[in-house]
């Protein structure tokens, strides 16, 4: 599956070159997966029932939005069963993510742990491998946890001849099978360079994360000819905020409370597929996801490097 990856022989796009101005990572990130979006998508063959309308699209957060859980707690749940983890790793990842979720804010320091473990996870690993683990966990772990009423509202915009895309923190390999199981134009995820189909342990720009968001879907309205106004954005998460006020409709879905009570204020829709007893599983599984379980899968392969020396 193509990966946009920016040249192996430069610095980290991210970093700040000397005697200029910093580099905005989160923009970079998000031009990064407008790109590896485009690359990847289908092309249409002509032949649609429905007439394309070519100015709106929409644009769907995964984990609690379209997903129940994370998708890379899951994808760390296949990789435990493969042995390439342990419950010992997990725990520690989920407690990054815990320490956020009460406090509601991300600590740059375990974000930039996470994306640091994440990084150590695919240098120097196969694109294709980690694209064949994607394809087999989704299956297994994933495919009966897709929210019916999330799915019913994306195949309503494909109905209407719109272009419907994932947007997610989750690698875009990933993110891009998700996607194409659902029947999905595409996903937008975060991209970690490549050369030669093997990952070289940088990220373009950084994880695809709150303004990371907001920037590709900038990214892909200009690539698209998309009018914004036109579109439309759905998340479960006050993180995604940047993305739901960068479109012309913001949708809470499954939303955390902080979400919930700026949708009331600015007079947005809110959407609740849950109930109490499944919120409340649904919440225990969102702790262990987004930044922080990046960081297990990168320990995963890293116990299965200890184990194998």
């Amino acid at each position: 599956m193509p990966t946009r990856q920016g040249s192996a022989d430069g610095a980290d796009q991210s970093s700040r070159a000397p005697g200029s101005d910093p580099i905005d990572s989160a923009k970079v990130a998000g031009r990064a997966s407008a790109e590896a979006a485009v690359a990847a998508a289908p092309v249409p063959d002509g032949s649609l029932a429905i007439p394309p309308d070519l100015t709106a699209a929409a644009f769907f957060d995964v984990d609690n939005t379209m997903m129940m859980g994370a998708s890379l707690f899951h994808f760390a749940r296949g990789l435990a069963a493969r042995k390439f983890l342990t419950a010992t790793d997990l725990a520690g990842f989920a407690w990054q993510q815990l320490k956020f979720r009460v406090g509601g804010r991300e600590n740059p320091q375990d974000m930039q742990a996470s994306r640091e473990q994440a990084l150590s996870f695919v240098a120097g690993r196969k694109v294709s491998e980690l694209v064949e683990l994607s394809e087999e966990i989704y299956d297994e772990l994933m495919a009966d946890r897709i929210w019916a009423g999330t799915r019913a509202l994306a195949q309503m915009h494909l109905d209407a001849g719109q272009r419907v895309w994932l947007v997610t923190a989750t690698p875009v390999e990933l993110a891009q099978i998700i996607a194409r199981r659902l029947g999905l134009t595409g996903a937008l995820g975060t991209v970690a360079e490549s050369s030669d189909g093997v990952y070289t342990g940088r990220l373009v720009g950084e994880m695809l994360h709150g303004r990371a968001k907001a920037h590709a879907v900038r990214a892909m309205a200009a690539s698209e000819g998309l009018d914004l106004r036109r579109c439309t954005a759905y998340s479960d998460s006050a993180n995604d905020i940047p993305m739901l006020s960068a479109v012309g409709t913001a949708v809470a879905v499954n939303p955390d409370q902080r979400l919930r009570d700026i949708a009331r204020a600015r007079g947005w829709e809110v959407r609740d597929f849950r109930t109490g007893r499944k919120a409340a599983r649904i919440g225990l599984n969102s702790i262990m996801g987004a930044s922080a379980i990046a960081g297990a899968v990168a320990a995963g392969l890293a116990y299965r490097r200890r184990d194998r020396s």
